[in-house]
Order: structure tokens, then C-alpha cells, then sequence
């Protein structure tokens, strides 16, 4: 699966989310801000950003992500 594609996924999932989706090899790491996740734990905003892939999962398009970065934009600036 290409990086816009899994960009693309999972913007359509998380309501008003930006994703950068790093790929090397079968490696995948993602940044993902979206103010959806103002007031998750840190628990909770990953499970809602892999259960976007839920279904590449279950069907091996996509094997594992190695790490899941989680901002609201608030968080976003402050790391900028």
C-alpha cells in the first residue's frame, strides 16, 4: 500500500485530520493531528488511527505500523 493511500484512508476516517505516513521497506510510521483527539488518552488515539487500517490489517495489505504519533493541533504547534 502506497503512503497517499494510507494518508488518504485514514483522513477520510479521522474527522479533519492531517497525516504524514513514512514508509521504508515494510516499516510504517505515522503522524497523524486531528482535534479529535482532545481529551483521549494516549491509549485511545491509537486505537482510533489503527483501527482506520483495520481492515489492510485483517487482509495483509499492510502488516504492522511501527509507531503512531497522535497531536491535536494544539500539540502540533507546540512541537513545531
Amino acid at each position: 500500500m502506497q503512503a497517499e493511500q494510507i494518508k488518504a484512508l485514514i483522513e477520510s476516517q479521522i474527522p479533519d485530520s492531517q497525516v504524514q505516513v513514512g514508509i521504508n521497506g515494510s516499516h510504517i510510521d505515522l503522524v497523524v493531528v486531528s482535534p479529535a483527539f482532545a481529551g483521549l488518552t494516549p491509549v485511545k488515539k491509537q486505537q482510533l488511527v489503527l483501527g482506520t487500517l483495520a481492515q489492510q490489517f485483517a487482509d495483509g495489505t499492510i502488516h504492522a505500523v511501527d509507531f503512531v504519533k497522535t497531536f491535536t493541533p494544539e500539540q502540533w504547534q507546540q512541537q513545531q
